[in-house]
């Protein structure tokens, strides 16, 4: 049986509710003159932590959530499944099966793709989030936000089932985490409606939004590699019979349509605050001249009285 990497949604809720629940307890503590076990800055550091630990665990389980229920009933998953996979001929993309079988003759190769594929999206998307919480605290706000956008959409797309190509018959195809044991879903694979929400692929693009960010943050000679972790995440939904080509195209159009919603909100605000920055320079500049006019006429009445 597979070891399960991810939180029930039931899990997650309960943790983010204590994180955030915690967070409100630090700060209040934070604020309370005389009570300072430790310095209050680093209780707000805490206390923040916390916050956004908690919002994070919030969308998870809001994933979890939406992907067990979905709008439509699985009937038309199979329908759907099957029309990508006909598009993707049409298209002429590359099959599927053919990229799975060349790796089908190498177990270990396969069951470190389940591996890979069952535990690693969530945790490097925290661990990419912590580092920029720690390091880059200026970017944090901004990256948090896109993960919030992307995901938010994409858990509405996936209120319409559609199957994974494992599940599809005739394309030749093999369930891979089945096949070793590996499947968190049990030893069947089965049709649970968390396995039906295939498009987009979540995985790929929170692996695409990973790599953005820190070829955009990092200085590191070596941040270039991070491009490779989207390729390999999609390789591993491919072997894995997890996703179709096109839910991993669908991801990047989300999540560039999510990255150019946040350019423009930022755009807008700052067109917004550029008249209420300018009112504000104008009453300062006005201030600053009545107390300057005001100091030469205490001067002046200063020299009067003393002549």
């Amino acid at each position: 049986m597979m070891l399960q990497f991810e939180l029930t949604w039931q899990a997650a809720a309960v943790t983010s509710a204590c994180l955030v629940g915690s967070s409100a307890g630090v700060r209040r503590i934070s604020r309370v003159k005389g009570v300072r076990p430790v310095p209050a800055v680093r209780l707000t550091a805490v206390a923040a932590f916390a916050q956004e630990t908690g919002t994070v665990l919030a969308l998870f389980a809001l994933w979890q959530l939406a992907g067990s229920h979905p709008a439509l009933g699985p009937g038309g998953a199979i329908a759907r499944a099957r029309w990508l996979w006909h598009a993707e001929r049409v298209l002429h993309m590359p099959s599927e099966a053919v990229i799975q079988r060349a790796f089908l003759p190498h177990p270990l190769l396969v069951q470190a793709f389940n591996l890979y594929y069952a535990g690693l999206h969530f945790a490097v998307l925290i661990a990419c989030l912590t580092w920029l919480f720690i390091r880059y605290r200026a970017s944090y706000l901004r990256v948090r936000t896109a993960v919030v956008l992307f995901t938010g959409i994409s858990l509405l797309v996936q209120l319409i089932p559609v199957a994974p190509p494992r599940m599809l018959s005739g394309i030749g195809m093999v369930d891979t985490a089945v096949r070793y044991g590996q499947s968190v879903y049990g030893t069947d694979g089965g049709f649970n409606p968390d396995q039906l929400s295939a498009m987009p692929s979540v995985h790929i693009g929170w692996a695409l939004l990973v790599a953005v960010v820190i070829v955009e943050v990092s200085r590191s000679r070596w941040r270039w590699l991070a491009l490779g972790y989207p390729v390999l995440t999609t390789l591993a939904t491919v072997v894995t019979a997890n996703h179709f080509w096109l839910d991993g195209v669908a991801a990047g159009v989300l999540l560039t349509a999510a990255l150019a919603a946040q350019r423009a909100g930022q755009a807008i605000r700052r067109r917004l605050g550029q008249p209420r920055a300018a009112a504000a320079a104008r009453a300062a500049a006005g201030n600053a001249s009545a107390m300057r006019a005001s100091a030469a006429s205490s001067c002046a009445a200063d020299r009067n009285h003393a002549s």
